[in-house]
């Protein structure tokens, strides 16, 4: 059996069976839910033989989690999971049972956006070189010494590229100050990677309440006027595939 999502059901059961009723799984394939108390494996009838390691059937595969999603907490599974019987299924459950439970608490009523900031990484740092240059010039007023060595031009350019990498990964550093602390007025749960590629700078995903996502679109353009140099690239909702800390036994 594929598994697509584990997700929580409280109240009211049948209205996951009726909401499953109205999806179609990978290939045309039936889904069904396989309930562990108030725990749900949604499961696909095909075998790890008939499903196709394309394109089109990891989309259908994303798009059944994102549907899901709509209506319930949900952790998505990786694509690619099987287990051979419902049993099995009901198993994995009861043997993670409070690590999923405790997930499914963490991303109820939440929603995952990703962001990326793109811009000229040499643009910006031909923008910083003036204030690059002017503590490189502090510098070298402080260490008279180093003018008399032979090494000197050489030496001067290394330390102008490190200073201004630095300054770079500073100014980084700052917008990324800027995100967190409209997030935690949110309280938003944030992941962010610094890149410093020749396009993207940051690459973060955020978890917040369901209720802020117009906060967080406001909160973002503010930031995109703050910083005309960089674009600000906001998507989703998304399923928590960044929040999910369930290790399956």
């Amino acid at each position: 059996m594929l598994i697509y999502s584990l997700l929580a059901v409280k109240d009211n059961p049948e209205k996951l069976n009726a909401f499953l009723e109205g999806l179609t799984g990978i290939s045309g394939s039936g889904l069904y839910a396989v309930r562990v108390n108030e725990i749900v494996a949604v499961t696909g009838d095909i075998s790890r033989a008939e499903l196709l390691a394309d394109t089109s059937n990891a989309l259908v595969f994303a798009a059944i989690i994102e549907s899901l999603m709509q209506e319930f907490p949900v952790l998505p599974m990786r694509y690619g999971s099987f287990l051979e019987s419902a049993d099995a299924v009901s198993r994995m459950i009861e043997r993670n049972y409070e690590e999923i439970k405790q997930n499914l608490q963490l991303v109820e009523n939440k929603l995952e956006f990703g962001l990326k900031i793109f811009c000229d990484s040499e643009k910006l740092k031909t923008a910083l070189q003036p204030i690059s240059e002017t503590d490189a010039t502090i510098s070298q007023n402080t260490g008279s010494e180093i003018h008399t060595s032979v090494f000197r031009e050489y030496v001067n350019t290394k330390l102008k590229a490190h200073r201004l990498e630095e300054l770079l990964l500073s100014h980084v550093d700052k917008v990324i100050a800027g995100i967190t602390q409209q997030l935690d007025r949110m309280d938003a749960l944030s992941k962010f990677k610094k890149i410093v590629a020749p396009a993207t700078v940051i690459d973060g995903v955020f978890l917040l309440e369901k209720d802020k996502k117009e906060e967080l679109i406001k909160a973002i353009k503010d930031l995109q006027e703050i910083y005309p140099g960089m674009d600000f690239v906001l998507t989703g909702p998304w399923p928590p595939y960044n929040f999910v800390e369930t290790t399956i036994k």
